[in-house]
């Protein structure tokens, strides 16, 4: 969460193209694309760019800022659970993000969609709560009014926090923050540490909520042995959300057939039947290539009449050289 409010905010797209460039690439590599992660990401990055078609459906940040004095005065429960996901400004937000996509990917991937939407959720609602109450209770014993309970503040940060002590949790590794070498499941105490020493103006008790509602999460899922009630919900309105696309698959079943120019170089030759009527090996090469290609894919020979299919066990033929090999496969991909 950062503190640093003047009541303004400008839109610059600078480090934005950065951020699109840097979640498409981590996305790119991934088998599997966490959906959760890019869609928090999403409305987060929406929600600061404020569209045409959503600006006059999202309140203006004045609404949303954290702010304990007014949630509690006014039970404002939009400033509770909103004001995560805006950001004071481009940097704010671009750091929260880069952030959100190294835990969350590995998260998401390690706990499933569902499980990871629910865990977000609960951490988000835990580390308000938290926040809420440590401002209160400083106010209460100390007098801290001006320092924490009338702060106002905004930002993903809270969550991450939370996230961070949750991936770490069962390492036994090192990492490095910020230049400082510390055992990994300590590291979110660390960099709330050196930010606060460091970054000024950034919420304190947002990021100290953010961890003791990581660490309140990992002990109440060790305590319940079973599913959690959150996970069923979220699992439920999935599964309701998708029965239409269930439906139209079972009414019109798609018949996939996929062609593809791969092969193995010097395969065993453990193919099913199905497949085998569609490869031939290159004899020069040892290359499969699917049936309606007449030039080796691989190293470009052509096609002759007594090419073998791959089912046969063969010796790899003496006919070219491994120097003319490597020319015709530069010939063909450059």
């Amino acid at each position: 969460m950062d503190s640093r409010w003047g009541g303004a905010r400008s839109v610059s797209r600078g480090m934005l193209p950065l951020l699109a460039l840097h979640a498409a690439s981590e996305y790119y590599r991934l088998p599997w694309k966490p959906p959760v992660t890019a869609g928090i990401l999403a409305v987060n990055t929406l929600v600061y760019l404020r569209p045409a078609f959503l600006d006059s459906i999202l309140p203006s940040i004045d609404e949303v800022l954290f702010n304990p004095h007014l949630v509690l005065k006014h039970k404002d429960l939009k400033r509770f659970f909103l004001s995560p996901f805006y950001h004071l400004g481009e940097s704010h937000l671009v750091y929260n993000m880069m952030s959100l996509l190294w835990k969350g990917i590995q998260l998401e991937t390690s706990m499933g969609s569902t499980e990871f939407a629910s865990m977000v959720a609960a951490l988000l609602a835990m580390s308000q709560g938290i926040t809420l109450l440590l401002a209160k209770s400083l106010f209460l014993f100390f007098d801290y009014e001006r320092a924490y309970y009338s702060e106002y503040a905004a930002g993903f940060s809270g969550v991450l926090f939370a996230m961070k002590v949750v991936l770490n949790s069962q390492s036994e590794n090192y990492t490095n923050v910020h230049g400082l070498i510390v055992p990994s499941r300590h590291a979110a105490w660390a960099e709330l540490i050196l930010i606060q020493m460091f970054v000024p103006g950034v919420s304190f008790l947002g990021h100290l909520g953010g961890i003791l509602a990581g660490i309140l999460y990992l002990k109440l899922k060790r305590s319940y042995s079973g599913i959690d009630p959150l996970t069923v919900i979220i699992r439920g309105v999935t599964c309701a959300l998708s029965w239409p696309i269930r439906l139209i698959k079972q009414i019109i079943p798609l018949r996939r057939r996929r062609i593809s120019g791969r092969g193995t170089v010097g395969g065993n030759g453990n193919y099913t039947g199905r497949t085998m009527s569609y490869v031939w090996r290159c004899q020069a090469c040892t290359y499969d290539n699917p049936g309606w290609l007449n030039v080796c894919e691989m190293c470009g020979t052509s096609r002759s009449d007594n090419g073998w299919p791959s089912r046969q066990v063969i010796h790899r033929p003496r006919d070219l050289s491994a120097e003319e090999l490597r020319r015709r496969r530069i010939e063909r991909f450059g």
